[in-house]
């Protein structure tokens, strides 16, 4: 099976990263899974996230992705996701670096890792020996969304593994008494790309009720976000009080200490010395996604200053990402992502960028190998 990357760049410019670094990211992922079945923690969270995060669907989230920056002192996070993209055209970069030219297979061991993962969220879910037998891979308008190609990839690698796959805005879906049905066919799973993460949307009205009447697989969904990807969850993963109160050994508070960058809400700190300090800190509405709204504190005006919503604005430490050179002489900012099954390693990948945020638009950037040193 090939995959198809039309309109999504990969670039030829490598990504060297360290066994060691790689084994740290991992571990810290591991580690806040781990944390995040602990009833202590979510006992913790529930009264910060809305209803629908704490009902429990259970399972977990396919396609987890936890993003790095790699620093003198090593790997720092940046943010969870659970509607990671991009882990397919990761995997073309990847192969091609390896093989040379277009057309070629996923590795083996990344389909293998990945169709266990789709197949143990139905398990976990229906708690039954069928088969996963239809699978809808749900976003807003998905034609025009950025990584709408690699959206097309799974959709035909699933097929090619026997599931009737599909792609599908959530008007496209119907609500039947017994569960959710696209175009006939009953649903069994939800691969949920939508970046309304708590449901909230009219649009999303139907699929909210039948995900919490239990109707259908929706993965991954506001359980695993409010847990691990809601932006506020920083703020605890980065207090090393906190993290002793919830019974976490001593190893593994340093861990997250260490590689959490110190994190608040803007309404807990002191504006003025915020302002005095703006130059080491990063400004992130915590209600966006994908970039929006961030503000780096060297570059924020007093006016500007002023407008934030300090209930909904997270101000972390800037982590400065690492870079890379190309063959041209080109520099490359570079942003790391680990790719993730609920501890379990599917794979790295590696975006390539100049400005600001993490595009997909710079020449000579975009989803980029990565060779394990």
């Amino acid at each position: 099976m090939t995959i198809e990357h039309t309109g999504i760049p990969i670039s030829p410019t490598r990504v060297d990263i360290g066994r060691h670094d790689l084994k740290r990211m991992h571990n810290l992922a591991r580690t806040l899974f781990r944390l995040s079945r602990r009833d202590s923690y979510r006992q913790k969270i529930y009264p910060e996230v809305p209803e629908i995060a704490r009902f429990d669907p259970g399972h977990a989230a396919l396609m987890m992705g936890y993003d790095f920056h790699l620093g003198p002192d090593g790997p720092r996070l940046i943010e969870v996701n659970t509607n990671a993209g991009g882990a397919f055209v990761a995997w073309k970069s990847q192969m091609r670096d390896l093989q040379g030219g277009d057309g070629i297979p996923l590795s083996e061991r990344f389909q293998q890792r990945l169709l266990f993962s789709f197949k143990r969220e139905w398990q976990d879910f229906s708690r039954s020996p069928r088969a996963l037998t239809c699978l809808v891979i749900v976003d807003e308008d998905p034609p025009n969304q950025p990584l709408y190609p690699e959206m097309v990839s799974c959709r035909d690698w699933l097929v090619s593994h026997g599931v009737d796959a599909r792609i599908a805005d959530p008007g496209e879906l119907q609500t039947g008494a017994d569960g959710v049905y696209h175009q006939g066919h009953k649903v069994d799973l939800i691969y949920n790309r939508h970046c309304d993460f708590y449901l909230e949307e009219e649009a999303l009205a139907t699929l909210r009720s039948a995900y919490l009447a239990g109707s259908v697989c929706l993965s991954p969904n506001p359980f695993a976000y409010g847990l691990l990807a809601d932006k506020r969850r920083m703020i605890l993963w980065s207090d090393e009080v906190v993290l002793r109160q919830l019974g976490l050994s001593a190893a593994k508070t340093r861990l997250l200490v260490e590689m959490v960058p110190l994190s608040r809400l803007m309404c807990d700190m002191d504006a003025a010395q915020l302002w005095d300090e703006r130059k080491e800190l990063i400004f992130k509405p915590v209600n966006k996604f994908g970039g929006r709204g961030v503000l780096m504190g060297k570059s924020i005006t007093r006016k500007r200053f002023a407008e934030l919503e300090p209930d909904s604005t997270l101000v972390q430490q800037i982590v400065p990402p690492s870079q890379v050179t190309s063959q041209e002489g080109e520099s490359f900012k570079v942003d790391l992502r680990l790719f993730v099954y609920r501890d379990h390693l599917l794979g790295v990948g590696a975006r390539l960028y100049q400005g600001q945020l993490t595009n997909l638009r710079t020449p000579g950037g975009g989803f980029a190998p990565v060779r394990i040193v």
